[in-house]
């Protein structure tokens, strides 16, 4: 395909998501070359290519149609997110199993905190004022936010602020500047973002193609197959007692009539007390085994 009917894909360069979101497009069959300190990985057995860039970029990047894809932190994208003439507004396409974390109010240590109503009058200080706006005007409270680029934990510290708007992972942080964490803004985690639909059918179809191959990626996260021979005077049971399956497939046994093999995949955890209780309907020879692809 020539490089002007590629798709780009942008992710963080380095950082909590890089990695996870480099493993992920991997798991979706991607093969790419990437240099020594190169920015563009190259894929070599699909047209797309990956940007590695800014967290903060990525929106931007993907309103103004540098790249069709990204995977970014919902805290950033919606912080970020880019409006203006011609720009369209990136889409969240769904969300990833990585990257959770929160966007949360920490206090002082021994502060009281009453709830929201504690907040009006108070100087915030954040890296994130407009989610944190937007929080304190869906509560009709009126503080002063303190934008900070950086080192929010110490804020109060310094008499910069009364409270931060930080984002939190293990709280150890918040613990290291005798902060506490008192009330949620936002729960984050990474998504996977588009931006405006290509023209080009090509590039629209890989597109389409690329985010079904996520989507399959992250149906099987606790997805398994499971196998079992089962007495038919059960099956009814048996159906009953797989977590999370459609219909399973029933076949005959060869040369028993009252048995037959059932197969199902479970998009749910299989637990031991799942297997313990498939035996006590009569099933037997059960075999759990992991689904690596799914398509819908």
């Amino acid at each position: 395909m020539e490089r002007e009917q590629r798709i780009k894909i942008a992710v963080q360069k380095s950082g909590r998501l890089a990695d996870n979101s480099l493993e992920l497009l991997k798991r979706c069959g991607l093969n790419y070359s990437r240099g020594t300190d190169q920015l563009i990985c190259f894929g070599e057995n699909m047209p797309v290519d990956v940007l590695l860039v800014r967290d903060d970029d990525i929106p931007s990047l993907l309103a103004e149609g540098v790249c069709e894809l990204g995977i970014v932190g919902l805290n950033v994208l919606l912080e970020k997110a880019a409006e203006g003439p011609g720009l369209t507004e990136p889409t969240e396409l769904g969300s990833l199993d990585f990257g959770h974390c929160r966007l949360s109010i920490a206090v002082p240590r021994g502060t009281t905190y009453r709830g929201t109503e504690s907040l009006a009058g108070k100087r915030i200080a954040t890296s994130y004022p407009r989610i944190l706006a937007t929080w304190l005007s869906e509560r009709g409270i009126e503080a002063e936010i303190v934008v900070l680029s950086g080192a929010v934990e110490i804020a109060p510290r310094l008499g910069r602020a009364d409270l931060i708007c930080d984002l939190v992972s293990t709280g150890s942080t918040l613990a290291a500047n005798d902060l506490e964490e008192v009330d949620l803004v936002l729960d984050s985690r990474a998504v996977l973002v588009a931006g405006e639909r290509p023209a080009d059918s090509l590039r629209a179809e890989w597109v389409d193609r690329l985010v079904s191959r996520v989507d399959g990626v992250l149906r099987v996260r606790e997805s398994k197959y499971i196998m079992l021979h089962a007495p038919r005077a059960a099956l009814d049971e048996i159906r009953d007692l797989l977590p999370g399956s459609e219909a399973p497939t029933v076949m005959p046994l060869d040369g028993m009539d009252d048995k037959v093999a059932v197969h199902a995949v479970c998009q749910e955890n299989v637990f031991w007390e799942t297997l313990e209780s498939l035996k006590r309907a009569g099933a037997s020879s059960v075999l759990v085994l992991p689904v690596e692809k799914m398509l819908a």
